[in-house]
């Protein structure tokens, strides 16, 4: 749905125009979507209209039929007084019902159609957001991605709903009542006409202004948003620190600058109602001197004087709502320049077109087949599965800043490697980079024999299962957070539950399965949420298991059920576990020591403390501290 569109901050001059143009392309595919609608809407402008501009029309005739003035059509001339008057009061009446009706119906059905496409433009936002890099969330507030997907996207909707095609309705308005006062005297009419020209000129420079201050105004509200949601999150540090005051005061002065930016649009918003509330004024007294001149030299009568003024009032009716409309428009070209921002942002992590077709791909076919054949073959054969082959790896989350240097290893299927180091060695990008929530800046890495960009990334996902050390759980029951939708029946929920030795905990809940966990789980412990990820992972039999410090939040006890359950989960599985306690990590196959992202020893727990390197002087603090 995104199209590509040069973007400009500047906000003046044709280029601006130009980009408003294009920003409201951007809108048109979902404007297809709901044509039939829209179409109506329009259709139904013209009775509105034509309704609107015969009224004053009928009222000059009421009044020169009562005067008995030339100007009173002929054949109501024709016909007796009272049947003349009763005929146009019929009219008026009809007029008024049609404008009454078509107007509510008109402005429901294109409500309707705003709110719709409202939908459509959030729904498109939210799953392009959740399809970009984890990149895009390291650099962006997570309250600037909420301004833009709730009061942003509100915006677009009155850009249809009240802006394009209330304009369209002034417009036309406007025309039918420039026709009709053409057509009964061309002076006044044309009097009016030039009047308009220096408003039209004051109204696009308040507007100019507006869109300015608007979009500084929705900048400053995208950071009140993140300051608010940054206090809410870290709610516990800000009492614990006592930073309530501190952050308070941070709150109101960018409320201060919203605020400030808020009352410029109020300003220039009302500033152009307020002009052409006077010049609407200085028209009707134009209208009245100039038509009172040449009601005096009986080249006008009164009807057609007292139809030139109810048209004056109602030819700047339209301009002041094209006007008020017009303020939303551009409110919704800003905020569609900053929901581009979002849906322009390039998807770093894609699906290749034409994923490469290998054994491996037939092997996620049957996966859940292969992973049954391999637990019961795990003792007696070798697994061929599992494979990890990283092959002169690099990356860094910024340019030309490495944080991880040509790394360079294989574990084989079936092993259990380790990943230790101080911190920022790199052992949690390594596990990023594994399920390609990043792409390795050089180098590839393998799963299988089979580069893991030539592989869907649901499929590299399903055959891998990551239990991190602090296990997030969404709103919802117990049983839906461990199947996370994937259509796991109520058995395979128990059995994982079972196998992790964790079934008992469930069972002691409120509700058991059924129990609700409120967001983030906050009505669970910290172990708790951990024993709920164990499942997770163990109902979906992952080919590849990693651990990073998974069992860090849980108690000695339950630590010593799940690690019994764990020595089950890894049979013929290929693990990669990261630790900072290394007597956890004794008896793996093989243990990665890294420093700075340099892999610069590897082992297992005796070899390395032979070697007396970094993994030895670590072991040692450790067993000293203890």
């Amino acid at each position: 749905m995104s199209i590509s569109i040069p973007r400009k901050k500047s906000h003046s001059g044709y280029r601006r125009r130009e980009n408003d143009w294009r920003l409201f392309l951007r809108l048109l595919p979902y404007a297809r979507r709901h044509v039939r609608s829209l179409t109506l809407s329009i259709l139904l402008l013209v009775p509105v209209a034509v309704s609107n501009a015969v009224q004053p029309l009928l009222i000059g005739q009421v009044i020169s039929l009562i005067r008995k003035e030339p100007s009173t059509y002929e054949f109501l001339r024709n016909i007796p007084f009272w049947q003349a008057l009763q005929f146009l009061e019929v009219l008026l009446v009809i007029t008024v019902i049609i404008r009454l009706i078509f107007t509510g119906f008109q402005g429901y059905l294109v409500q309707k159609v705003g709110q719709q496409i409202t939908a459509d433009i959030r729904q498109d936002l939210f799953h392009h957001v959740t399809s970009l890099a984890v990149r895009f969330f390291d650099r962006t507030p997570v309250g600037k991605i909420i301004t833009r997907l709730t009061s942003d996207v509100e915006v677009l909707g009155d850009v249809f709903a009240t802006g394009a095609i209330g304009i369209v309705s002034d417009l036309f308005s406007m025309l039918m009542i420039v026709g009709f006062m053409f057509s009964i005297q061309w002076q006044l009419a044309l009097l009016l006409l030039v009047m308009l020209i220096p408003v039209s000129a004051l109204i696009i420079y308040f507007q100019q202004q507006y869109r300015k201050a608007n979009y500084k105004a929705r900048e400053e509200l995208s950071i009140l948003n993140s300051q608010l949601q940054e206090n809410i999150v870290g709610i516990n540090v800000v009492q614990l620190f006592r930073r309530e005051k501190f952050n308070a005061e941070l709150f109101r002065k960018t409320n201060t600058r919203y605020v400030k930016e808020v009352d410029k649009t109020i300003f220039h918003d009302t500033a152009v109602s307020a002009t052409l509330e006077w010049v609407s004024l200085v028209a009707i007294a134009a209208v009245l001197w100039i038509g009172g001149y040449l009601l005096l030299q009986n080249n006008l009568t009164f009807g057609t004087l007292s139809s030139f003024v109810l048209y004056a009032e109602r030819l700047f009716q339209p301009l002041q709502q094209f006007a008020e409309k017009f303020t939303v428009i551009q409110s919704g070209f800003t905020a569609i320049e900053r929901v581009s921002d979002v849906l322009d942002e390039p998807i770093e992590i894609r699906d290749r077109a034409n994923p490469r077709v290998s054994v491996f791909d037939v092997q996620f076919g049957y996966i859940d087949e292969i992973v049954e054949h391999l637990e019961s073959e795990a003792e007696h054969s070798k697994p061929q599965l599992g494979e990890i082959k990283f092959e002169h790896v690099w990356f860094g989350y910024k340019e030309d800043d490495y944080v991880i240097k040509d790394l360079d290893f294989t574990i084989h299927p079936g092993e259990k490697v380790a990943l230790v180091g101080p911190t920022g060695a790199g052992k949690t990008t390594i596990i990023r980079l594994l399920c390609r929530l990043y792409e390795p800046s050089q180098g590839r890495i393998l799963v299988d024999g089979i580069d893991i960009r030539e592989l869907p990334q649901a499929e590299l996902r399903r055959y891998m299962a990551v239990i991190l050390q602090e296990g997030f759980l969404f709103a919802g029951d117990v049983k839906s957070n461990i199947t996370l939708a994937d259509g796991y029946s109520f058995e395979e929920v128990q059995q994982a539950a079972e196998k992790t030795n964790i079934a008992q905990f469930i069972e002691q809940l409120p509700q058991g399965y059924n129990t609700q966990l409120r967001e983030r789980g906050t009505n669970l412990s910290s172990g708790q949420k951990q024993l709920l990820a164990f499942a997770r992972a163990a109902i979906r039999n992952p080919q590849i298991l990693v651990l990073d410090e998974a069992t860090a939040s849980l108690d000695v006890g339950t630590e010593a059920l799940i690690q019994e359950a764990l020595n089950k989960l890894l049979i013929g599985r290929t693990a990669i576990i990261i630790a900072h306690r290394l007597s956890t990590i004794r008896n793996v196959d093989r243990i990665f020591v890294l420093k700075r992202g340099e892999l610069i020893e590897q082992g297992n727990h005796e070899q390395l403390l032979q070697l007396g390197g970094l993994y030895a002087t670590l072991h040692n603090l450790q067993m000293l501290g203890n």
